[in-house]
């Protein structure tokens, strides 16, 4: 009989795994993985100042090909629980959805792929290797997670053909998009100090936000680039200007801002880090003596897949179940493909992500089916290549 993706997605969901919590997802999957004959790790990794993170490595068979699928039992709070329809843990169904924190990102892709490969290996063997490599720090600081988990499985010996993330990639039905490439991500915050004062005696005082203004501006209008055949613009996003000050009768001391940049593969940390300096150097009437920056520690960089052998495969198995040919796409934000693609060719494929992180976030019964049996296939395709 195949396996359930649907109750596997269900039983997930029901575990309240949110970041940093394992909840007891993983310790399921460790049962119904070994259960089916693999091997199974479940590695605790540790980092100052961060929370410890469990994490698994299952893995079945030998030799190459290795085909890994990657993925994430953490979720991020459910919110207020009244506010649901069905309440977050619940994994309950109604009208052909299935609801529930989790159930796009990305249990019910974690469900569909498990499913898949007990199918495939209670057909038949593998000539090679397949293996499952999920953390439960997807959604947090991703310190202690895939990145670490990377390394302790090459430190073992594995070495990846190929990955697959189970990311929910699709923007409106199932198979609209495989995700070949993401583009990188960078974040800073801006400081501009001055003098604090009374509002009447503006003399006496040194108000930082009109050059705070000015910054914003020259960084708001900038255009990176247009884009390439592959990726968007680069795109600059203001995300908080503050100056902690209640008070309409008080200049303040200091203005902070924080921005965010998705940027493609014409730039590099370095490159943009530079940019961004000469921009603010040239619109400071001070010059670089006029504001401080700091940026966030860099570990997102832009990227894209050429992998025939990976994309293909996957490609083809969408379209024999959708009817479809996905799109190669590398919209949205970043995801743990980012540290994979040092390791392996990578791309992502899973549900339709349209209510990921919502209240009442849900999806489609019949895509979980229908996921799976798109893995199925791509399973048998991969190892037949």
């Amino acid at each position: 009989m195949p396996a359930d993706p649907v109750a596997i997605a269900q039983d997930l969901i029901r575990c309240p795994s949110v970041t940093p919590a394992e909840g007891g997802a993983l310790a399921y999957l460790e049962r119904v993985l070994s259960a089916a004959g693999f091997r199974v790790d479940r590695p605790v990794f540790s980092e100052p100042g961060q929370p410890d993170v469990e994490n698994l490595f299952a893995t079945i068979g030998s030799g190459k090909p290795h085909l890994v699928f990657a993925g994430h039992t953490d979720v991020v709070p459910p919110g207020h629980a009244e506010d649901w329809s069905h309440p977050p843990f619940a994994a309950e169904i109604a009208d052909g959805w299935l609801y529930g924190r989790g159930a796009a990102d990305m249990k019910g892709g974690i469900a569909a792929f498990v499913a898949a490969a007990l199918d495939r290996l209670a057909a038949n063997s593998l000539p090679g290797t397949l293996s499952f490599l999920i953390t439960g720090d997807e959604e947090g600081p991703a310190v202690n997670g895939t990145v670490k988990l990377l390394r302790w499985a090459a430190e073992r010996g594995h070495r990846f053909d190929a990955c697959l993330v189970g990311e929910p990639t699709n923007p409106a039905t199932l198979g609209d998009a495989i995700k070949v490439g993401r583009r990188g991500s960078l974040s800073a915050t801006l400081t501009v100090r001055g003098r604090q004062g009374h509002a009447a005696n503006p003399q006496w005082a040194d108000n930082p936000v009109p050059r705070m203004v000015a910054l914003l501006a020259a960084l708001d209008a900038e255009m990176f680039d247009e884009g390439t055949a592959d990726f968007q613009p680069t795109n600059l996003e203001i995300t908080s200007v503050d100056v902690g000050n209640p008070a309409f009768n008080v200049i303040p001391a200091a203005a902070t801002a924080r921005f965010n940049i998705r940027f493609n593969d014409r730039w590099t940390g370095e490159t943009l880090t530079a940019r961004l300096r000469a921009i603010l150097d040239g619109a400071s009437p001070r010059g670089a003596a006029g504001y401080e920056i700091v940026f966030e520690p860099f570990n997102s960089p832009a990227f894209l897949t050429d992998a025939d052998r990976l994309i293909g495969p996957l490609s083809d198995a969408v379209a024999a179940v959708t009817g479809k040919v996905p799109q190669r796409s590398t919209s949205g934000g970043t995801s743990d493909a980012r540290f994979i693609k040092d390791y392996c060719p990578v791309v992502e494929f899973g549900l339709v992500g349209a209510t990921i992180h919502q209240v009442d976030e849900r999806v489609s019964v019949e895509d979980v089916r229908m996921l799976t049996r798109i893995y199925r296939g791509f399973i048998n395709r991969f190892f037949a290549g």
